[in-house]
């Protein structure tokens, strides 16, 4: 997320539409407070947003630590490796300069195209993507992803960071934006592997460059893991560091796009105490890369119900 005005909840994105009424289709949601302890949240959410990895800045030995620490987090909880080099899908990127002097990272068209640009303005960046294969002959074969971004703003006087520390601090850390987005996801993953498997195939992806421009989820719809046509769903999880009173306070969840599928709805109907974007000016769903994914987004054959 580009501004760290941002006010909390948890706000989950969701991108692809959940409509539909076939049958057979209903999704047990898991239960993670019996597998998944606040101990075990705080150490993961400690170590990625330590100050030894300054910001996670898209590009920087900070990000490559968290990627990493994602990546041999998956492979504890037994996810398929669903990169193209192991848990990783490499993202093409490269630095410019702009008209003001500052340092901006975009993204290549495709491999070749990066080939041809200086190597020292190359930029390392991953994707990190794991997958649980889904146990129905017929439904394995969509998916949902469950995503959050890894990346944050880095740390002040790094080139081309957005870092605003407070007072004497010059780490922006990140614990909440997306950090907490990240331990979500593989707690999710967690809980859900605690249990039967999924009817369908779950990704679960930590995702590159959001706050440089919703860089690696923009890669991904263009490369994806699973062709986009067979996801049933995408849940993009934001932020969910500090309650929001405009959302009802702690424990209560707020959505962007509610109005763009039947998620909502079918997440409220679950018991999932959620209410739609209390801050539409702030234009959170156009920032985060639920954005990316929600176009292409066609829920799937057997869209979701709960």
């Amino acid at each position: 997320m580009p501004t760290a005005t941002r006010f909390l909840v948890p706000a989950l994105m969701v991108a692809a539409a959940c409509s539909g009424t076939s049958t057979g289709n209903t999704v047990a949601l898991p239960r993670p407070a019996s597998v998944v302890t606040p101990a075990e949240v705080m150490t993961l959410l400690t170590r990625l947003s330590h100050d030894s990895l300054r910001g996670r800045r898209t590009g920087s030995p900070g990000a490559f630590m968290a990627a990493t620490m994602i990546a041999r987090e998956m492979q504890r909880l037994g996810l398929e490796p669903a990169g193209d080099s192991g848990y990783f899908q490499r993202v093409p990127l490269y630095r410019v300069t702009d008209t003001a002097g500052r340092v901006r990272v975009r993204l290549a068209p495709g491999w070749a195209a990066l080939d041809t640009i200086p190597a020292g303005r190359r930029v390392w960046a991953v994707n990190v993507v794991g997958r649980l294969p889904g146990s129905d002959t017929t439904l394995g074969q969509e998916h949902v992803l469950v995503d959050a971004h890894y990346d944050h703003v880095g740390a002040a006087g790094d080139p081309g960071n957005a870092c605003r520390a407070a007072g004497a601090d010059s780490i922006c850390n990140g614990a909440d934006d997306d950090a907490s987005g990240v331990v979500a996801t593989l707690k999710i993953a967690q809980a859900v592997r605690a249990g039967a498997r999924p009817r369908r195939t779950l990704l679960f992806a930590a995702m590159a460059g959001e706050e440089a421009g919703l860089l690696g989820a923009r890669w991904y719809v263009d490369h994806p893991v699973i062709p986009l046509v067979w996801m049933a769903a995408n849940l993009e999880i934001e932020m969910i560091g500090r309650p929001d009173s405009l959302a009802g306070g702690p424990g209560k969840a707020w959505l962007t796009g509610y109005e763009r599928s039947t998620m909502g709805d079918l997440l409220a109907a679950a018991g999932i105490p959620l209410v739609p974007d209390p801050r539409p000016d702030q234009r959170f769903f156009q920032r985060s890369d639920n954005y990316a994914l929600a176009p292409a987004g066609r829920g799937g054959p057997h869209p979701v119900q709960l």
